[in-house]
């Protein structure tokens, strides 16, 4: 794994050549599909899974997460939700704006709709189809690891024979936290101090519902014509 700091030239030109980096990192687990699943975090996750799917030969799924915010400040996570349900909690957050449990639940309440949507459009698989086997949890970054908390947390109640968390660019300090929830969390680099993923990509462009759909398809189109 690459050690970096703080840098403004990014690594990759795209999620789709992050996404074939990450790969070089998850190659111990190349053709196993009748076990092992990569799991995208929507929306821009699943650029970086599709192209590692499609590179390891693995059946790609979706698994929607969404961040929790104030409506004062949208861009200032305090939480996030996934399926389960399980929340993840930025403990900092919450004693600095003194959220009391009915505000928390608010915030809980005004992104289930949204969760919803997303678990249905992107098809993401029933819980019990997951169990038992290998997954691999992909997105395009972890800066706070709100999100990809509340997903492994998700994803761990399944029961999954081994928990891997793999993403192309991860904060050091927020590592430390992740690392004991799965069996194994992989990096092509991890930085200090990461205020922005996009930082590290030339193109990181917001993926729309339509692209999603189309990765999804292209990935497991192309696994089942190599099965």
């Amino acid at each position: 794994m690459a050690r970096f700091h703080w840098q403004h030239e990014p690594l990759w030109s795209n999620r789709t050549v992050a996404g074939l980096a990450l790969a070089q990192q998850l190659q111990a687990w190349r053709g196993r599909s009748p076990d092992t699943t990569v799991i995208g975090l929507p929306r821009g996750g699943i650029a970086v899974a599709a192209a590692a799917a499609m590179q390891l030969q693995l059946p790609l799924a979706s698994w929607a997460v969404r961040k929790l915010t104030l409506p004062s400040q949208s861009e200032y996570a305090i939480g996030a939700i996934a399926a389960g349900p399980a929340v993840a909690w930025n403990t900092s957050a919450l004693r600095q704006f003194g959220l009391t449990q009915q505000r928390l639940q608010a915030c809980i309440a005004g992104e289930s709709a949204e969760l919803l949507r997303r678990q249905q459009l992107y098809g993401d698989p029933p819980m019990a189809d997951l169990k038992g086997r290998n997954l691999l949890v992909v997105d395009d970054g972890i800066a706070t690891g709100m999100t990809a908390e509340a997903a492994v947390l998700s994803l761990r109640q399944v029961q999954p024979a081994a928990l891997v968390l793999a993403v192309p660019v991860l904060d050091r300090q927020v590592a430390i936290k992740l690392r004991p929830l799965v069996d194994q969390l992989i990096a092509v680099a991890e930085v200090d101090d990461l205020q922005a993923v996009g930082a590290y990509y030339e193109t990181f462009e917001q993926l729309s519902d339509a692209t999603v759909l189309s990765l999804l398809e292209q990935a497991n189109a192309k696994t089942k014509q190599r099965a």
